[in-house]
């Protein structure tokens, strides 16, 4: 996806005949089963090139997942080690399991020169705008909660106790949603719908003016 506003360069420039804006830092967030991967399949199908920064976590793999794609899946022990070390961005324990950013992975995803998503959960966004003020966060929500339950028990992933817990911090995440810069309904089968306000949303903030550098 071209911007029509701006190049990959990432020094912000006076002259209004040579305006350059600094690669974007963009957070998707939302309630679990929302169908944010989806949504960055979508994009890259679009031909957003992007740099994708990678959760890691100590939850299980899931049977479709990819380390170090989907997820960089890790031991609580590696963990634990990353922590105190001070190399994870943010880090939050989510249904028994942590996850965090790896500090490297945003560093390489900045240096890349591409605008950089994060997909996180409502607590990791809500960090990542403390640290980083600049970052546009984009609050993915789904249609309804009947539409959202029917999408987790779909996955068929968890356990009934599990699925019930995913459900009541669904409701707690859906209150937040104000915090976030934009909110963008993700629709059964109207995906495309919601990729092109997210690549509206992108666009209009490649042109916004006086956007600093992302410096970590």
């Amino acid at each position: 996806m071209s911007h029509p506003c701006a190049s990959s360069k990432t020094q912000v420039l006076t002259d209004p005949y040579n305006f350059r804006s600094p690669p974007l830092l963009v957070v998707l967030s939302g309630p679990s089963g929302v169908g944010k991967d989806t949504l960055l399949r979508r994009l890259k199908e679009r031909g957003y090139d992007f740099a994708f920064v990678v959760t890691m976590t100590t939850r299980p793999k899931r049977e479709h997942e990819v380390d170090g794609v989907d997820y960089i899946f890790v031991s609580k022990s590696q963990f634990a080690d990353l922590m105190e070390a001070d190399e994870l961005l943010e880090h939050s324990l989510v249904y028994g399991d942590y996850k965090g950013i790896p500090k490297q992975q945003v560093r390489a995803a900045i240096a890349s020169g591409k605008d950089v998503i994060m997909r996180l959960d409502v607590q990791g966004a809500a960090k990542i705008r403390q640290l980083i003020p600049q970052a546009v966060t984009i609050f993915i929500a789904p249609e309804s909660e009947e539409e959202l339950v029917r999408r987790l028990r779909e996955r068929n992933t968890e356990s009934e106790e599990s699925l019930k817990l995913r459900i009541a911090t669904a409701r707690e995440e859906m209150k937040r949603a104000h915090e976030f810069d934009f909110i963008v309904v993700n629709r059964a089968h109207q995906q495309d719908v919601a990729v092109d306000q997210i690549i509206a949303i992108v666009t209009a903030e490649r042109c916004r003016v006086g956007r600093q550098p992302i410096v970590l």
